[in-house]
């Protein structure tokens, strides 16, 4: 999901070296665990809303339950998507790639470390909880069929891939209001949509709980449906602007590290040397 931009003057960097410093794999690991640790907060909030209102006798709303992990997803994009680029989906990291913003040979990576952490949320909450409700499984509500949850699945998850990448793109990078335009698409599908199939649009949220209750059955449909829909969003993004990679999305899609941690170090370095700090700078001119 799209990054935030940093002050400093950082931007300035080119398309090459923002590529040459995402392949250093010195930093992987940070990445990897970026992105477990940010789908882990998701799914705890997505998954933990059904069952904590099953525990407390329903005083969890419908719209509480779908407002969570929208505003969970705002916060995650806003204290930590320049790390990785806050994909904690896989459906976004598969469509990152189709749409050339973001390395093939990276995204099983990013997978399995979404993958990681959904199940880690979804473990707790069996941990503290046991089943109840369900632990957030997503299924085809009652009166509505799989083919039903499936098509939905696709149509929600063609507008928020396509809210990510057109936030992350040249024409429309925005910095930190796309953390609100993609945490409140997540709210708005939800409201409307939930008692379909639940609204998952993301695998990795959707297999967690399937895989602690050793019930796959319904599994496939959020699967096949958000990953449909996120690879017909690549297409539309195709149609609306022309083919991917350009700058701002590729550092949205693959985050902003190196350049971070190039700041952090150079501000390190000079509190050693002695230099001063801006606000003293400012303190000065103003004596």
């Amino acid at each position: 999901m799209p990054g935030i931009d940093m002050p400093g003057g950082f931007s300035t960097r080119s398309l090459e070296s923002v590529q040459r410093e995402f392949r250093d794999p010195s930093l992987e690991g940070r990445r990897l665990f970026a992105e477990a640790f940010g789908t882990f907060l998701l799914v705890l909030a997505a998954a933990g809303g059904p069952v904590v209102n099953a525990v407390s006798g329903g005083k969890v709303s419908l719209a509480a339950q779908v407002a969570a992990p929208g505003l969970m997803v705002m916060a995650i994009i806003l204290f930590m998507g320049a790390t990785s680029g806050a994909h904690l989906n896989p459906a976004v990291s598969i469509a990152f790639a189709a749409r050339r913003d973001f390395p093939w040979r990276r995204v099983p990576g990013y997978i399995l470390a979404q993958l990681l952490g959904a199940v880690l949320a979804v473990g707790l909450l069996s941990s503290l909880f046991g089943h109840a409700g369900s632990l957030g499984a997503t299924n085809p509500g009652p009166g509505f069929t799989a083919l039903e949850a499936l098509v939905l699945e696709v149509v929600l998850t063609v507008g928020l891939v396509s809210t990510i990448l057109g936030t992350a793109s040249r024409a429309q990078n925005i910095g930190s209001l796309a953390a609100i335009a993609v945490g409140g698409y997540i709210v708005l599908a939800g409201l409307w949509a939930a008692p379909v199939g639940g609204a998952s649009m993301n695998p990795a949220r959707s297999l967690a709980p399937d895989f602690v209750l050793g019930n796959l059955g319904n599994a496939w449909i959020y699967v096949v449906g958000p990953i449909l829909g996120g690879l017909l969003a690549v297409g539309i993004a195709y149609i609306l602007r022309g083919p991917g990679g350009d700058r701002p999305a590729i550092e949205a899609a693959q985050g902003r590290l190196p350049e971070i941690l190039g700041q952090s170090a150079h501000e390190a370095h000079a509190r050693s040397e002695g230099a001063p700090s801006p606000s003293n700078s400012r303190k000065d001119r103003k004596g």
